[in-house]
């Protein structure tokens, strides 16, 4: 509707400027707004106010000049009325809304894209959890935002890939190597003692008897070292098989796993400090070599290879991060835990330093979640190994529940996830709330059997969707005409939580309908124009569900 009514502007512009009514045939771009208040019509333009220094005019008089010229052919418009200093507000003729659902009925799934993406290659990157241990539920969190948003991202035309960065290199993993073989001479009958740092979860014990099953005694008889590399490489591999069952059962699967072990075993970490060292970009100081990332708007140099010969976790991270580019993204898009955010700086002015635009690199930052139990804090001791994992959360509320609830508010802000609440069939849950809209529309459409549902969009070539003119009616296919608008919102911030928020809006506005007005009805004709507005509000309620990794039941 909006679009329509700009040309219905831009047309009246140019007759009066044809007529002489007008002196300047140059025009601001118009801007529609739907009214705070109601009484002001459905929508409003400012055009004559911001065109007043251009015609050299009062607005009023153009607002006068615009609204005298308005042609309607297709009849949409009730009145228009010149408010204030020179707004004109437009009051929609009831029985023309209707017109605005066969855009979802002939587009179905694709209705909402917008191809603002226009094919560009982009890579987000999210989990990449270490190797070391079980996915919890802040894990799950980002697994939710990162999925969610490259499917939106893909949804609206760009060309995405998903990767997770496998950390199988370093201090941590070689800490995995010795809790497990430290395990292994525990479990072989050894007195050991079991430093803080190591890691304390029963997985370890459950790894180590695996170890001790396949390799024995032989383990024993190689050296600590070698054994703990032994124990590292089967621990790791291990647990990240793990992490890919979770993370499928949670309905996320990536494009590509990109071991940060390879960039060392390729030489891609040696080549790209040694092309940085000779642009005098990494220097030399006491003993160590250090990357000049405060010339690039860092608060400080940082280390990138120590006086011990040892590489950084930034020094990979600079290699990987030239990779990607390198691979052709134009953008590149990292989910982290928000306590990364310091860390955001040195990247970018690794990636400014290696001649990119630090605009090709972003940053979705995913706050901590606060485990709930009927309003009561779920104790957790990562340190002890003691938390829940994404796992558990799984098995009790479902990935559909836990989907939905990790995607209730904004990223950037805390999280409570009351798992009780969460497995409730009640409207207390946020995704049954939802779910049971497309149910339940499709429970109606069952129980008129008269009327296939692959029947009910034939009304929108009959008369029948004039009736479709109550107000009841009218804030529904409102409410379906912002959807579009939302995705590409969503795509543009990279924020799926605003799906979210609209898919309950619109439960609410279905569920306040459907107590208000009845779709089955002894007339026949309003009979199959409600079932066409409620066909509607089905697709986008499965459309929306789609996008952030949840199922669309027909009953439940």
């Amino acid at each position: 509707m909006k679009q329509k009514l700009k040309q219905i502007i831009e047309q009246a512009l140019q007759n009066a400027c044809k007529n002489g009514k007008l002196p300047s045939a140059a025009f601001p771009d118009i801007v529609m707004e739907v009214p705070k208040t109601a009484s002001h019509g459905d929508y409003a333009s400012n055009v004559a106010m911001v065109s007043a220094s251009i015609q050299k005019m009062a607005p009023r008089k153009i607002a006068e000049a615009i609204v005298s010229h308005i042609v309607d052919a297709d009849h949409v418009i009730d009145r228009v009325e010149i408010a204030g200093p020179g707004f004109i507000n437009f009051h929609i003729c009831p029985d023309a809304w209707a017109e605005f659902l066969k855009p979802i009925h002939a587009q179905g799934c694709r209705y909402g894209a917008v191809n603002i993406g226009q094919g560009r290659k982009i890579q987000i990157e999210f989990v990449s959890s270490n190797p070391t241990g079980p996915l919890h539920v802040g894990h799950g969190r980002g697994a939710a935002v990162g999925d969610s948003v490259a499917n939106i991202l893909a949804f609206c035309g760009y060309d995405v890939q998903k990767e997770y960065y496998i950390n199988d290199s370093g201090r941590q993993i070689q800490t995995l190597g010795r809790s497990v073989f430290l395990r292994c001479r525990e479990l072989m009958g050894e007195s050991v003692f079991f430093p803080e740092d190591c890691y304390q979860g029963d997985y370890i014990r459950d790894i180590a008897r695996q170890i001790l099953d396949q390799k024995g005694a032989s383990l024993m008889d190689q050296s600590d070292e070698k054994a703990i590399m032994v124990c590292a490489r089967y621990a790791a591999a291990l647990i990240l098989d793990d992490m890919k069952r979770d993370l499928e059962s949670f309905g996320v699967t990536f494009d590509c796993w990109f071991s940060e072990q390879s960039l060392y075993d390729s030489g891609k970490v040696a080549d790209v400090i040694e092309m940085y060292r000779n642009r005098g970009i990494v220097y030399e100081k006491d003993g160590a070599l250090w990357f000049n990332t405060s010339a690039y708007g860092d608060e400080k140099d940082r280390v990138v290879v120590r006086q011990n010969g040892q590489t950084t976790y930034f020094a990979s991270d600079i290699a990987y991060h030239y990779h990607k580019i390198e691979r052709g993204f134009e953008q590149v898009i990292d989910v982290w835990g928000a306590d990364h955010h310091g860390y955001i700086p040195r990247v970018a002015a690794a990636i400014e330093a290696g001649g990119y635009d630090r605009d090709r690199f972003h940053v979705i930052l995913v706050q901590l979640v606060s485990l709930l139990r009927g309003g009561v804090p779920v104790a957790m001791s990562t340190r002890a190994g003691e938390f829940v994992t994404l796992k558990d959360v799984l098995h009790e509320v479902g990935k559909d529940a836990a989907r939905f609830i990790f995607l209730t508010r904004s990223s950037d802000n805390t999280l409570d996830f009351d798992l009780e609440v969460a497995a409730q069939k009640t409207n207390d849950n946020p995704v049954y709330y939802v779910q049971y809209v497309h149910a339940r529309i499709c429970s109606i459409i069952r129980k008129h059997g008269e009327m296939p549902a692959a029947d009910v969009s034939g009304a929108g070539t009959d008369a029948s969707t004039v009736l479709l003119n109550t107000p009841d009616d009218i804030a529904l296919i409102k409410l379906l005409m912002k959807y579009p608008e939302i995705i590409r919102l969503s795509a543009e911030l990279m924020e799926p939580h605003r799906i979210t928020f609209f898919l309950m809006e619109l439960a609410s506005a279905f569920h306040g309908y459907y107590n208000r007005q009845r779709v089955l009805t002894d007339d026949v004709l309003l009979t199959r124009a409600r079932l066409y507005l409620m066909t509607a509000v089905r697709q986008v309620i499965a459309n929306g569900l789609s996008l952030l990794g949840v199922t669309a039941p027909e009953s439940m």
